[in-house]
C-alpha cells in the first residue's frame, strides 16, 4: 500500500510539473479562429498539458468578453480571470457570433463595469505566478501586451510591466506576422504602433506562426460539423461564421505549440534570424541575422506532414474532451 502510494504521488508531482501556465491575449470578434483556439486550450487544461491561468480580451467588440466567459463556463472553468482592454473610444459589435454565443450559453459577466482592464489583469496573473513559469499566447493584436508592458509598479507589485515579463515569464507565442515577410492584420489592424514597441521591449523568447502557417490547414468543416455536439459553443461559433464552410486555423497553430509532442510531429521552428516591423505593420523575417537580447523563431509544417493531418488532430481536441 505504501508502495502504491508512492508512485501516485510521484505520478501526481510528474503531472502538475509538466502543465504550462498559460496566459491567453486574443480578439475575439471578427474571425472563428479564436472560438476553437479558446477551446483548444480548455482540452489541454483537461489533459494536464496545461493550465490555464486567465484570458485577456483585446477587442472593441462589445460581447467579446461575454462570449469568453461563456465558452469558460460551457468548459467548467467560470473561475478563470477575464481582462478588457477597457481604454477603448468606442465599442460595437460587429462580430457574427459573440453576442449570439453569449446569449446562448450562461455566464456571470455581463457589462464591461465588472471586468478589469486587461493590463492589470496580465499584472496579477504574472505576480502570483512562479518566476519564469508563465507562457503568453497572442491571438490579436497587441495593445494590451504594450500596456503591460508600459505598466507601472502599483498596489499588486513594485515592478513595472516590463520587470514583472522579464521575471515571470517563460515564452511568448504569437500569432502574428506573415513570413518571409508581408503584412499580416495582427501586427497592423488597428495598432501597427503596439507591435513595434513590444517587439523592441521584448527579451525573452518569442516564437512567431506566420499567417502562411495556418493558412494551409482548414478546420471547421464537415469533419467537426458532424460530431460536435450542437449544444457547444464551438458549434454555434463556426455555425454562425460560414456554416462549416472551413476556415484556416492561424490562431490554432499558436495553442498548438504548447504541446510538446504535437511540435515534434508537425512542425519546424527556426531560430536563425529576427522579425523586424515596420510603421505600416509590414514585417519581415532577417535569416542568419541576430539582436542582442533578443531571441526570435518562426514556424514552420515540416515538410513531409498534410496540413489536412493537423487539421484534424485540432477538431479532434474539440471532440475528446470530457466535460463530466
Amino acid at each position: 500500500m505504501k508502495i502504491f502510494f508512492r508512485i501516485f504521488i510521484l505520478c501526481f508531482t510528474l503531472t502538475c510539473a509538466a502543465q504550462t501556465n498559460v496566459i491567453l491575449d486574443t480578439d475575439i470578434d471578427s474571425d472563428v479562429d479564436d472560438v476553437q483556439a479558446l477551446a483548444m486550450l480548455h482540452s489541454y487544461q483537461k489533459s494536464g498539458i496545461i493550465d490555464l491561468l486567465g484570458v485577456v480580451v483585446t477587442s472593441s467588440d462589445s460581447y467579446s468578453y461575454q462570449c469568453v466567459d461563456a465558452i469558460n463556463t460551457f468548459y467548467q472553468r467560470p473561475d478563470i480571470p477575464i481582462g478588457f482592454l477597457k481604454q477603448q473610444e468606442t465599442l460595437d459589435n460587429l462580430s457574427k457570433y459573440t453576442k449570439q454565443v453569449s446569449a446562448a450559453f450562461p455566464h456571470d459577466l455581463t457589462s464591461i463595469t465588472q471586468t478589469t482592464e486587461s493590463a492589470r489583469v496580465y499584472r496579477k496573473l504574472l505576480m502570483e505566478s512562479e518566476d519564469n513559469s508563465v507562457v503568453i499566447v497572442t491571438i490579436g493584436h497587441l495593445t494590451s501586451l504594450q500596456n503591460l508592458l508600459q505598466s507601472e509598479g502599483d498596489d499588486i507589485s513594485q515592478l513595472t510591466g516590463k520587470e514583472l515579463v522579464e521575471k515571470k515569464v517563460k515564452k511568448w507565442l504569437c500569432m502574428g506576422g506573415t513570413y518571409p515577410e508581408g503584412k499580416e492584420a495582427n501586427f497592423y489592424r488597428p495598432d501597427p504602433a503596439s507591435t513595434i514597441y513590444c517587439l523592441e521591449n521584448w527579451n525573452k523568447e518569442v516564437v512567431f506562426c506566420g499567417w502562411e502557417v495556418g493558412n494551409q490547414i482548414l478546420t471547421g468543416g464537415a469533419y467537426l460539423k458532424f460530431r460536435l455536439n450542437k449544444h457547444n459553443p464551438v458549434y454555434l461559433g463556426y455555425e454562425l461564421y460560414n456554416n462549416f464552410a472551413g476556415r484556416p486555423a492561424w490562431d490554432q497553430v499558436a495553442i498548438m505549440l504548447l504541446d510538446e509532442a504535437k511540435i515534434s510531429l508537425y512542425f519546424d521552428i527556426n531560430h536563425n534570424g529576427y522579425v523586424s516591423v515596420h510603421e505600416d505593420g509590414s514585417n519581415q523575417w532577417n535569416s542568419d541575422k541576430h539582436l542582442p537580447n533578443k531571441h526570435h523563431a518562426i514556424v514552420s509544417i515540416k515538410e513531409n506532414v498534410d496540413p489536412n493531418a493537423i487539421a484534424r488532430t485540432m477538431d479532434n481536441l474539440m471532440l475528446n474532451v470530457k466535460l463530466h
